[in-house]
């Protein structure tokens, strides 16, 4: 469906049933998205918030989206759906006091250490724990400032972008190969959830179940991939 829909979009002007459709048939992609901040909406109410910020990015993305640029509608809509959930997320300070004060010892420690600075490293200089330094780069996606990257936004746009553009797809295979490469360098189980979530596409409920962790476990293994790989990435670029 998905495709055929992009394909009629590709075809001929977007009309309004064109968008109500689009959003129609990619309801299922907020729930997914959604899935992966799940460490901070326990409660059923905050949760279903997130939910209607998220269909709210999903509209807007729908509105805007122009099928010509080559750019999947998914690929498109994935940095709106999980902003517009992030902005709810800052306006209802999901995060405890306790946890902003050991966010902000990790944010000066990534702020003064030399890359490629993983979670280990941190746990040792702060005197946290590694869990709980997990934590706390999981709270980061949420609170940080604007200026910070975010590097599931570079993953996603690398595994799931149609370019038709010779340049483009020169990036982008670039950009693959070193995700490749650093992907293979990750600790196993932190490498296994990277692989599921954004090649399987598989959810972290999905993941955990298949890895025998819980969803927060898998959630922070997740954060810790990102974030070795984005300081990886960091070290090969600067």
């Amino acid at each position: 469906m998905k495709a055929t829909l992009e394909t009629t979009y590709k075809a001929s002007p977007s009309t309004q049933s064109d968008r109500d459709r689009l959003v129609l048939d990619n309801i299922d992609y907020v729930g997914r998205i959604l899935s992966t901040m799940t460490f901070f909406s326990k409660n059923d109410d905050h949760r279903e918030n997130l939910h209607s910020a998220g269909i709210l990015g999903l509209v807007q993305a729908a509105a805007s989206f122009d099928p010509d640029q080559g750019v999947a509608f998914r690929t498109f809509a994935y940095p709106r759906i999980r902003g517009a959930i992030v902005d709810e997320l800052r306006k209802q300070s999901p995060v405890s006091p306790r946890m902003m004060r050991h966010v902000g010892t990790i944010k000066r420690l990534c702020e003064t250490l030399e890359p490629p600075i993983t979670p280990e490293q941190l746990a040792q200089r702060s005197s946290l724990s590694i869990e709980v330094v997990l934590e706390c780069l999981e709270a980061m996606r949420f609170i940080k400032p604007d200026d910070w990257n975010d590097l599931s936004d570079v993953v996603h746009k690398t595994w799931r972008t149609s370019i038709d553009s010779p340049e483009d797809l020169a990036e982008k295979e670039e950009i693959g190969e070193l995700l490749a490469e650093l992907i293979e360098q990750l600790p196993e189980k932190e490498r296994l959830v990277m692989t599921l979530y954004y090649a399987e596409e598989l959810n972290l409920a999905e993941i955990g179940a298949a890895m025998g962790l819980s969803e927060s476990r898998t959630s922070r293994l997740l954060a810790a991939a990102r974030f070795r790989l984005k300081e990886a990435i960091r070290w090969k670029t600067s």
